[in-house]
């Protein structure tokens, strides 16, 4: 009988089979194709095979976006790849979070994802093949593992850049120089996936792919159109972005070429992508709107004050554990997996029963100084263009909270006068010292308190369990996470991880209209976002209280404007990694990271900043993840990423 041919063997390394878990049904490592494809049921396990190879979003050792850049930290007993690669450690002899090969620790051999995928497109492309199997169910699956394997070759794009394209898997019979393939340029790539998105919504005068899911406990999840056109969306706007369409002047990729001498990288700026860009956009917000798909409402029967349902608003967008109806795409497989650890790596010991409850509160994941300073005050406007904000006070000066500020601060509690005035965004996705902390086994007025001064109950226990930064990523815990009295003992509410929703899509689409000069329309989608923030829109915001009035009427503004919109918006979900490299303003983070003087009891002491780390990002080299040596050895026709 046939075997499983392992293809990209000799491109890449050798990396034994790899599959995770996906809606728990997951075919064993057999041998031969004859029997993955015997029946319908046989071949639906390889389908979920095919998406099982989905990176784990949530897991800081899988996502090189949760800890690479900087906004959240841990202490030395708490590194992770991903922070390891924030601080400059990443390598060519065996990197970080290795997507080309599989290697160290949870990094998945993307090659082998888009192989299988490969495989059960040949098959199913076969109408004798799977009997049983109805054309409509066909034609739907074809749909979906077309998607995913433009969506494996995308996440190895905006890793490595230009990268090798497995259209087809290799025959056994090939010679050495047809399996050492080479990596195709950065226009060739984009053009690959789109044109892979656009076969993956099936034939026009049909519905192979459905609009949205009908049968939401079996199937959340899977792929459907608005899914599609949202991730086209986001490759366009990645492939006119400055990283992958350099302006006139910028030279860092202007001799990066192949073997052969091929320029790898487009060798002129070209506009016209961003109107693509913009299409795709407009493309996946009619999708969107016709699945239902809207901003995210909080509903309770409880009775809370307009503050905290504004931050229940924000925190559930990103963490419901139902799917909230914002959610385009939601990661409910293999990409959820460490959901829960994450959970508790961001989780402060907050509740008063269980105050030494170390093993599901660990205090492991914290915010930087200088990343809650992108938080708006609140007026909307940035920190530093607030000409109303602090009233002449220095953002370390001590202030005493007032009753009107009890529902996000401790009433009668000192802390640092930039902690008040802020957003909702900031009250909502940051807990720190003096801040309330609102979960759902918690009552109004009496909601929990954090307090992380020597003396508070949050504050440094023993040597690792401890915010290193005073602050926590509240943001990523679902609101109805229990810390229980019982050592150990917890209640978890997973949530489906967003990899795409709805406040990304404008912000996308609001970038384009940016940057193809539609200002006036790119407000009012920034504004979309805004508004279920709970702040004014931008003309209002930056007309009142900012000292750059007229900061919004030209494009250079507006730009940075929708940049730090993202950065707040999507802060702590991975995005920020990957967004700093597209836009070239890596260097910007090369900086001092700094928490505050958490092992002092005063709040004077306290609010000191005190420097962990200097970052210093080598560009372009850091722009791109390397390939390994090995990988260049096994094939010479590959050439590394410049500067590793």
């Amino acid at each position: 009988m046939k075997k499983i041919i392992y293809i990209l063997t000799a491109i890449l390394s050798f990396v034994p089979f790899h599959s995770c878990d996906y809606l728990d049904v997951v075919p064993d490592d057999i041998a031969t194709l004859d029997h993955s494809f015997a029946n319908r049921l046989e071949a639906e396990k390889f389908l979920f095979t095919c998406y099982s190879y989905i990176p784990e979003t949530a897991n800081v050792n899988a996502n090189i976006g949760l800890c690479g850049a900087d906004e959240i930290w841990t202490n030395r007993y708490r590194e992770n790849d991903g922070l390891r690669v924030a601080k400059g450690q990443q390598n060519i002899n065996d990197p970080f979070i290795n997507y080309w090969e599989g290697k160290h620790g949870t990094g998945i051999n993307l090659y082998n994802a888009i192989r299988d995928c490969n495989i059960f497109l040949e098959i199913l492309e076969d109408a004798s093949r799977v009997p049983d199997l109805s054309l409509t169910m066909r034609r739907r699956w074809i749909c979906e593992v077309k998607f995913l394997k433009a969506y494996y070759h995308f996440y190895l794009f905006k890793m490595y850049g230009p990268i090798v394209i497995a259209d087809k898997n290799i025959p056994i019979d090939a010679t050495t120089e047809e399996v050492r393939v080479k990596r195709a340029t950065v226009d060739e790539v984009v053009h690959y996936i789109s044109d892979l998105y656009d076969e993956s919504l099936g034939d026009p005068n049909r519905t192979d792919l459905p609009e949205k899911i009908t049968n939401p406990q079996l199937e959340m999840g899977r792929i459907t159109r608005d899914v599609v056109l949202s991730m086209k969306a986001r490759l366009w706007v990645y492939a006119a972005s400055p990283l992958f369409n350099p302006k006139q002047g910028d030279t860092d990729y202007q001799n990066f070429k192949d073997k052969d001498n091929v320029f790898l990288f487009p060798q002129s700026y070209d506009p016209d992508k961003w109107i693509k860009a913009k299409e795709a956009c407009e493309a996946a917000l009619t999708a969107a709107e016709i699945a239902g798909v809207r901003p995210y409402t909080f509903i309770t029967e409880k009775s809370l004050p307009e503050e905290t349902m504004t931050e229940m608003r924000i925190r559930n967008s990103f963490a419901d554990d139902e799917w909230s109806s914002e959610l385009i795409w939601g990661l409910t497989g293999s990409g959820r997996r460490g959901n829960d650890n994450l959970q508790a790596r961001a989780m402060a010991r907050i509740n008063p029963a269980a105050a030494l409850n170390n093993a599901v509160a660990n205090d492991e994941l914290n915010p930087t100084i200088q990343i809650t300073k992108f938080y708006y005050t609140k007026n909307g406007v940035p920190v530093s263009e607030d000409k109303t904000w602090l009233s002449g006070r220095s953002e370390t000066d001590i202030v005493t909270i007032k009753p009107d500020y009890k529902n996000n601060l401790v009433e009668g509690y000192d802390i640092a006068a930039m902690h008040v005035e802020r957003e909702p965004r900031f009250y909502a996705n940051l807990a720190f010292d003096g801040s309330i902390w609102y979960m759902e086994n918690s009552t109004a007025p009496t909601m929990w308190s954090v307090k992380c001064r020597i003396g508070g109950q949050q504050a440094k226990l023993g040597t690792d369990w401890f915010s290193l930064t005073g602050y926590w990523p509240k943001k990523l815990v679902n609101w109805k996470y229990v810390i229980n009295q019982e050592y150990g003992s917890r209640v978890l509410r997973d949530y489906p991880w967003p990899e795409m929703r709805l406040c990304d899509l404008y912000l996308l689409y609001a970038e384009t209209l940016c940057e193809t000069g539609d200002l006036g329309k790119a407000i009012e989608y920034i504004d979309k976002v805004r508004e279920k923030a709970g702040l004014q829109g931008i003309v209002e915001s930056w007309t009142n209280y900012s000292n750059q009035p007229n900061k919004f009427n030209t494009q250079g503004g507006l730009r940075d404007i929708i940049k730090q919109e993202r950065t707040i918006e999507f802060m702590f979900e991975g995005h920020r990694y990957w967004d700093v490299r597209r836009w070239k303003d890596l260097h910007k983070l090369n900086q001092i990271i700094q928490g505050w003087d958490v092992e002092q009891e005063t709040p004077d002491a306290y609010y000191r900043p005190k420097n962990i780390f200097i970052q210093g990002f080598v560009t372009p080299r850091d722009y791109f993840s390397p390939l390994s040596e090995q990988a260049l050895i096994v094939n010479p026709n590959l050439v590394q990423n410049p500067g590793w």
